[in-house]
């Protein structure tokens, strides 16, 4: 602005420059205004559709605990299609696995670990379902398709338990050797400052002794949850237990 403007032509030059560019401001203000709408929106909506997943998440739980299977499995299905990728789903078809384990339905279980999977977004829980799926495989004679599950690479917190899994499922083909080879690498991968697995060592043991012969089919124990520790040679019972390190039932002679 000329500094030897009058003050009466300086207001009637401020006026001109509000008049031409209040528009531009004003639609500029009313955007990010939208914006701002827009953004709390998608927030109140995501919350709430939270809520109402972990509801019918709830319901699938009550459902179990009260024996009703056929209830709790339709109720995961209207969860799943309600909200597709939320957790809960994931979640939900982790429990409905746990209960057919239990109830020795091992088909079923693996139908419900597949499904976390394949549409799981979280790397970590994929993990935790290969190695439940493996375990099931393993108890329905299923060794290779285990093994398949197992071959992703499960980086440093679950190599232990992915090595060891591994293990049980070679001896179920009848390769005591190999599942030796496994065992000691489950050994390794534990490292000297957790926790003695006792059950990981009494196999390791076992094969130590008796490399020789190798195993059968006829030898691995029928599936069960709950099942006592098997005889020697046996392979682990298949188990959905709801920690990701949970250790299989070790074998004795």
């Amino acid at each position: 602005m000329d500094d030897y403007m009058s003050e009466k032509e300086q207001l009637e030059w401020i006026a001109s420059r509000v008049k031409e560019y209040a528009p531009w401001v004003l639609g500029a203000v009313a955007a990010g205004l939208l914006g701002v709408g827009a953004v709390r929106w998608w927030q109140g909506h995501t919350a709430q559709a939270d809520l109402d997943a972990a509801n019918r998440y709830e319901q699938v739980q009550n459902a179990f605990a009260h024996g009703d299977r056929n209830r709790a499995m339709v109720l995961i299905e209207e969860l799943q299609h309600a909200h597709p990728h939320s957790p809960y789903v994931d979640q939900a078809n982790l429990a409905a696995a746990r209960v057919f384990v239990d109830s020795n339905e091992l088909d079923r279980a693996a139908q419900s670990l597949q499904a976390v999977v394949q549409a799981t977004r979280d790397p970590q829980l994929a993990l935790i379902a290969r190695l439940r799926l493996a375990r099931v495989q393993i108890a329905l004679g299923a060794a290779d398709q285990a093994l398949a599950t197992l071959s992703a690479a499960p980086g440093k917190a679950f190599e232990a338990s992915y090595d060891e899994a591994r293990g049980d499922a070679y001896y179920a083909k009848g390769d005591a050797r190999a599942a030796l080879a496994q065992y000691r690498a489950a050994k390794a991968a534990r490292g000297p400052g957790v926790a003695q697995n006792d059950a990981l060592d009494l196999k390791i043991n076992d094969l130590s002794d008796d490399t020789s012969v190798p195993a059968t089919a006829s030898r691995v124990m029928a599936p069960s949850a709950h099942a006592a520790a098997p005889a020697a040679h046996a392979a682990p019972a298949a188990q959905a237990a709801p920690t990701a390190q949970a250790a299989p039932t070790g074998t004795g002679k």
